[in-house]
């Protein structure tokens, strides 16, 4: 468990490419600052952004805690199996991946994250980490004022803060599981590394429901994360996820998703077809049928 991690340490990991994406000025960082169209907008977003993160890494205005871990664990099928010692005597939780179905060009395999653990004798780990605490309350002073524009600029860069919380702590991790990396902030932003981190509800595995799982395993209310009923993170400003070693492991998105596979996914869930096809309506190829 790491708490109130200097936010200082977690600035270099900043992807500041995905702050004006939100801001709806589209360009990759620094190239956006000098674009012949909207560089001048960008330039000015990006100083009163720096100034307002400047003022809250000096007033510790946020605090940024986490949680991560490795497990024993091994691949069944298409679950992930994750057990509390390396003897395989106690299971701890059971992840349930989503496998690729629909057809795929150039005879590629159809994926699924269960892929990238080892049937036997491997280790999987997980994480949630926040930047977002003391956000709401900041950004209220701010509407108070009525200086909204400030209290959205507090959001969009704890959300930021979050991220770089997640490449900060996943670097961290690789080293302490024995992957020998020297890499700089800047070549972890392009994912010059092995191993992926990919999210709950994301399109690797996009079943928010299992944000439950990882919580129970990872403890996370213990850092002050909580679930909305509808597996929301609270605060908003919260990254979690899997830790994936293997040096294949690759993002991909499951996409379209036949009865067949819901049936059986829910099989394994132990929960109702009904509630699984509510969870994953994006990823239906298929109308569900309505009572």
């Amino acid at each position: 468990m790491l708490t109130d991690v200097p936010l200082e340490e977690l600035v270099p990991y900043i992807d500041w490419t995905f702050f004006f994406a939100a801001w709806e000025l589209k360009g990759r960082f620094p190239a956006i600052l000098n674009h012949p169209q909207y560089g001048s907008a960008a330039r000015e977003l990006y100083d009163a952004a720096r100034a307002l993160l400047d003022r809250i890494v000096a007033e510790k205005r946020l605090r940024a805690s986490g949680v991560y871990g490795f497990w024993p664990a091994v691949s069944e099928g298409d679950d992930l199996v994750v057990y509390r010692d390396r003897a395989l005597s106690e299971e701890l939780t059971r992840f349930n991946m989503l496998r690729q179905q629909e057809p795929i060009a150039d005879g590629k395999p159809s994926l699924s994250l269960a892929d990238f653990i080892a049937p036997r004798h491997d280790y999987l780990g997980a994480f949630a980490v926040t930047a977002g605490l003391g956000a709401e309350t900041y950004a209220r002073a701010f509407e108070a004022a009525n200086d909204d524009y400030s209290a959205i600029m507090v959001k969009a860069l704890a959300d930021r803060l979050a991220e770089a919380f997640a490449a900060y702590l996943h670097a961290k991790a690789r080293i302490e599981s024995g992957i020998d990396e020297h890499l700089s902030p800047e070549q972890i932003l392009v994912e010059a590394h092995r191993g992926i981190r990919p999210g709950f509800g994301y399109p690797a595995c996009p079943d928010h429901s299992e944000k439950f799982k990882l919580f129970d395993l990872l403890d996370a209310t213990a850092i002050g994360l909580s679930l909305t009923e509808h597996a929301a993170m609270l605060p908003a400003a919260s990254v979690s996820g899997l830790y994936f070693a293997h040096p294949q492991a690759r993002y991909f998105t499951v996409g379209r998703i036949g009865d067949d596979q819901v049936a059986s996914y829910a099989r394994r869930k132990g929960r109702p077809v009904e509630e699984i096809e509510r969870w994953l309506s994006p990823n239906l190829s298929y109308e569900p049928a309505r009572c």
